[in-house]
């Protein structure tokens, strides 16, 4: 059974994943692993959380799972790093795994790509600050933003506590009609059991942090099944 290993900072939405491996039919391994750190939305936080001596407990948190590839499933904590920085940040987790490697960040250009995405709306629980980051990172990508929004949430724990029905406005109220998709940034919030509806509801595609990075790691580990119930992005 391939097997795809996480690096999941502290505790919020992790239960996408095992959810995600209930929606592709038990065909796939996604253990996820966490390391600890402030979840303070925030720079010198985040350059923290995604430090190269806390990404390499992770992967050896990970080892014992024998992932066939490992991502790091934090947005913001890669983003952070700027373009440069968080390719040299996947590049030091692949060599202390000992496995392919990637970052949330990367999954989602990487993904936009696939979509053959252009132009975005981004729909950011972050402050406005780091909710900027993240949008100059896509632009180094080369996905142009249209729309952005923050909502100014400090803390992944806060954004883990927020209700379905808040997740799916959110989305729903910051799109635009210049945008080819929607972008929803955060690993800390639950969107996998809701992606469908806001689809529906937009008639777009909408890209999530935990979905996107779930994608990146079954690229990397060789094998993105077809499902139906993972977004436009595994259709």
């Amino acid at each position: 059974m391939p097997t795809v290993g996480f690096i999941y900072p502290d505790h919020a939405a992790e239960d996408d994943y095992p959810l995600a491996e209930q929606l592709l039919g038990e065909r796939f391994s996604l253990p996820v692993e966490h390391i600890y750190g402030t979840d303070l939305h925030a720079v010198p936080e985040l350059l923290d959380l995604g430090s190269e001596q806390r990404l390499a407990e992770g992967a050896a948190l990970l080892a014992k799972h024998k992932p066939d590839a490992v991502v790091w499933a934090c947005t913001s904590g890669s983003f952070v790093y700027q373009w440069a920085g968080a390719h040299e940040q996947v590049e030091k987790l692949a060599a202390a795994a000992g496995k392919p490697a990637s970052s949330t960040s990367f999954a989602f250009v990487r993904a936009a790509e696939k979509l053959g995405l252009k132009r975005v709306a981004v729909a950011a629980s972050y402050p406005d600050d780091v909710a900027r980051l993240f949008v100059e990172f896509l632009a180094r990508g080369g996905v142009e933003i249209v729309a952005m929004s923050s909502e100014d949430i400090d803390t992944a724990a806060e954004v883990g506590r927020l209700a379905p029905e808040a997740v799916i406005e959110l989305a729903v109220g910051h799109d635009h009609p210049d945008a080819d998709a929607v972008l929803i940034p955060d690993t800390a919030m639950r969107t996998l059991g809701v992606l469908g509806t806001i689809e529906e509801r937009l008639g777009k595609p909408v890209l999530t942090a935990n979905q996107v990075t779930i994608w990146e790691g079954l690229r990397l580990a060789g094998e993105v099944p077809e499902s139906d119930r993972l977004g436009a992005l595994f259709r």
